[in-house]
């Protein structure tokens, strides 16, 4: 045992001395000499984005998958929940350092490890608004000896470049060493597993060539110097650079084109009080929206729809059903439909994906049409033109005036209808007079009424001639019957 620490002692003496007496390394770089880099992309030809990124003997298989809202990150922290739609997770098998060891649940390690290439990445990333996807960056560690959190950085930039993901700006990292004898100190670049293991300080910097996007440091001392500080993020400054140039050699700027395997987003704002009308009963419509079209729908509360599919077809498809339902149709204008009900006076169009119309059989063709099946049959896609739109919404709409093959408006050939005539001028009437002609006699069509039999069993007898004055029996002029008036 005590062997043991007496040879660690020894080796530390000899590296730690070579270096500050010679400013030599074990592997004979000098103090800011950076390991050679080889950096590709694109390897893996079913991913959204891939990158292999190498340094020395330190290597990173990252991997870029875009995936929709519904994929984001529940995290239940201590300020609340929130969702996250940048993901970084880091994998650190023990082959990669020629161990065999058991794979399981990640550890400490490599959540810390994790956690620092993402904070280094999450700064150059898009906003939701101009990148509304979420982003998994996974990084796969097959080889380490040094510093494979800032391996993982360069390649996961690399990987979201490749998978089209708008970063400000690439992003490379460096692990910077120490070495503290008294008042003498060398500040390494890119140090090596052992350099880390034997040195006084892990000060990893990531950043773009603006500026630094995360640091972090780890000191076996007391503490360091503002000399040794400075020094050291000065010579981070120079690998950094010198990394970012290594890598624009694989891939200088992100893709313009997502891969033909990712997910495509297409956004639409709608008027808040469409809101109901798209989700539906139950959210009955959306589910049917996603089930004939094979898009996803995200729609939240301010009205913004994202509709996801790796298929445009299926994009446009969900797109057009949904504007269906939010636009108001215009007169005039055409529309592709499909029959949806068959009826005896013509047939029920569905457009613009949740409007139905009416083709009336008068409209399906310019000449006669005797039954509306001898022209359309349920579920034919057709073309229509809107004739109407009464004040209760219902929809006039009619065939015979556009072309069903090319969906371009035809003249109108039929001849325009007869006006009718107002019902005050019909003139005179069809037998020549005005007169009804003479009643029938006794009533004869009339019936009864209803009225029975006169109380006294007799008949009127003779009506009376009236005179200019008044009637001959009837009342004189005081009021009195004339037989009461007379001597």
């Amino acid at each position: 045992m005590a062997g043991i620490k007496l040879t660690k002692k020894l080796e530390a003496e000899i590296v730690r001395g070579a270096i500050l007496k010679d400013g030599k390394r074990i592997d004979g770089r000098t103090t800011t000499q950076i390991r050679p880099i080889e950096a590709m992309v694109g390897f893996l030809p079913r991913t959204h984005g891939s990158a292999l990124f190498t340094r020395g003997e330190t290597q990173s298989i990252c991997t870029t998958t875009l995936g929709t809202k519904d994929a984001e990150q529940m995290i239940d922290g201590l300020t609340g929940l929130h969702y996250e739609n940048f993901m970084l997770h880091y994998n650190f098998p023990p082959y990669s350092v020629g161990e065999v060891g058991r794979f399981g649940a990640p550890g400490r390690r490599e959540v810390g490890h994790g956690k620092l290439a993402w904070r280094a990445l999450h700064p150059v990333l898009p906003s939701k608004d101009e990148f509304p996807y979420t982003i998994r960056v996974l990084s796969d560690i097959t080889e380490s000896n040094g510093s494979s959190s800032m391996a993982t950085v360069c390649g996961g930039s690399l990987s979201m470049m490749d998978a089209g993901v708008p970063l400000k700006r690439p992003v490379s990292g460096i692990a910077m060493g120490l070495i503290l004898e008294g008042k003498n100190f060398a500040v390494l670049s890119d140090i090596l597993g052992d350099e880390d293991h034997l040195g006084d300080m892990d000060f990893k910097v990531a950043g773009t060539s603006e500026g630094i996007t995360t640091m972090q440091m780890d000191i076996k001392i007391a503490g360091i110097t503002r000399e040794i500080f400075e020094t050291a993020l000065a010579q981070a400054k120079e690998g950094r650079a010198h990394i970012l140039g290594e890598m624009s050699k694989a891939l200088a700027s992100t893709r313009t084109e997502l891969s033909a395997h990712a997910p495509r987003i297409e956004t639409l704002q709608i008027d808040k009080s469409k809101i109901r009308e798209v989700i539906g009963t139950g959210g009955k419509v959306i589910r049917e929206i996603v089930a004939e079209t094979g898009a996803k729908v995200d729609i939240d509360d301010e009205g913004l729809i994202k509709i996801s599919s790796s298929d445009p077809a299926q994009i446009e498809a969900a797109r057009k059903w949904i504007l269906g339902i939010t636009q108001e149709a215009e007169v005039g204008k055409i529309y592709d439909g499909k029959v949806v009900n068959i009826v005896d006076f013509g047939a029920f169009v569905n457009f613009m994906g949740g409007k139905d119309g009416l083709v009336h059989v008068s409209e399906m063709k310019n000449e006669r049409v005797e039954k509306p099946t001898d022209v359309v049959s349920e579920g034919q896609e057709v073309k229509v033109k809107v004739l109407e739109i009464d004040p209760r919404g219902k929809v006039r709409l009619s065939m015979r005036v556009v072309d069903q093959e090319t969906g371009e408006e035809l003249e109108d050939t039929r001849p325009p209808r007869e006006a009718r005539e107002p019902r005050g001028d019909r003139g005179p009437r069809r037998d020549g007079g005005g007169d009804r002609g003479p009643r029938r006699e006794g009533g004869e069509g009339r019936g009864d009424r209803g009225r029975g039999p006169r109380r006294d069993g007799g008949d009127r007898g003779p009506r009376r001639e009236r005179s200019e004055g008044g009637n001959e029996d009837g009342p004189a002029p005081g009021g009195l019957p004339d037989f009461l008036t007379q001597d």
